[in-house]
């Protein structure tokens, strides 16, 4: 029996070409959070951070399929007085899971972010969400003890 050849794995910047391709994990993304599908509005929201040069989006491909994204928005440290990247989504469709995207596109940001120059990348998930917790431990994040997260919502 012949052996099934996997599709290649690759990682690269997304352009607003790539916007087809992003939207409907974008939209994915969002639904996991509980969101409703609106399609339009992540055409919209994405299209917007690439416009004003807001943020970087890594898109992962197996074979020519799109299976994952994630996205850093810039920022700053004040402490340290350096940059910082904030790692505020990642994403990894059902086809793409097993595959080793997550560990691909965490690794593009990695690399991204000490070209950067960047002193370290912040990110946040929920207390439940044990994959994606599991993921980022696997790869050397570690679990911030010393401070607590708070929001101020504005609407």
């Amino acid at each position: 029996m012949p052996q099934e050849t996997r599709p290649s794995l690759t990682v690269r910047r997304a352009a607003p070409a790539d916007l087809d391709a992003l939207v409907p994990l974008f939209d994915g993304y969002r639904r996991f959070y509980g969101r409703p599908s609106d399609p339009g509005l992540a055409r919209d929201f994405l299209q917007q951070r690439f416009d004003r040069s807001e943020s970087v989006v890594f898109l992962a491909l197996l074979g020519e399929q799109a299976v994952g994204f994630t996205q850093l928005y810039p920022s700053f440290s004040s402490v340290s007085a350096a940059r910082i990247h904030v790692l505020n989504d990642l994403f990894v469709s059902e086809r793409g899971r097993r595959h080793g995207v997550g560990k691909a596109l965490l690794a593009a940001a990695i690399e991204f972010g000490r070209a950067d120059g960047a002193v370290r990348l912040v990110l946040s998930t929920g207390h439940t969400n044990l994959a994606a917790q599991a993921l980022y431990e696997s790869t050397g994040w570690k679990r911030d003890d010393e401070n607590r997260e708070y929001e101020f919502s504005l609407r």
